[in-house]
């Protein structure tokens, strides 16, 4: 089973940088000596999270974040990935666009990131961790808002 960690979205975080970490940027990875645990990852997300434009971050505070090390296999299954390192992040819910003010919820709408195969990309590429983890959390609140990967693509291409 993979270790998670599971939060709720807040409307106003304050970061605080733990005692032996360094941080260069406020945006910029902290320097570590072993790999990023699900806690960092977790603040990295807080602090991609204050960088969103308010009336975005107003829509996904209900959202719950859940930060685990790897898919479940189901999910695997269900997203036709080849290897759990294919997926970084998961939107799992209904998008905003195809909710009706009639509907019951029948579940809670959750963002999960991958911690290792965020690492392995970071690895990789080469980018900074903090700016990876932000695309990804961003890539995903935009599923939310009923955004296709093509519609995310283009603006992503535009901006």
């Amino acid at each position: 089973m993979a270790a998670s960690k599971l939060l709720k979205f807040p409307v106003g975080v304050t970061l605080a940088v733990q005692p032996g970490r360094a941080i260069v940027d406020h945006m910029k990875t902290p320097i570590h000596t072993t790999a990023p645990s699900l806690d960092d990852i977790e603040e990295m997300a807080l602090a991609a999270l204050q960088v969103i434009p308010d009336p975005l971050r107003q829509h996904v505070r209900d959202v719950l974040l859940r930060i685990e090390d790897f898919p479940d296999e189901d999910t695997e299954l269900e997203m036709g990935v080849e290897t759990p390192f294919d997926l970084l992040g998961l939107y799992r819910g209904v998008a905003m666009t195809n909710r009706s003010l009639l509907d019951v919820p029948q579940d809670v709408d959750m963002i999960f990131l991958y911690r290792r195969p965020i690492l392995d990309y970071w690895c990789e590429t080469g980018e900074d961790l903090q700016d990876i983890v932000r695309h990804v959390l961003i890539h995903e609140i935009g599923h939310h808002f009923g955004y296709s990967d093509d519609d995310m693509e283009a603006i992503e291409e535009r901006g």
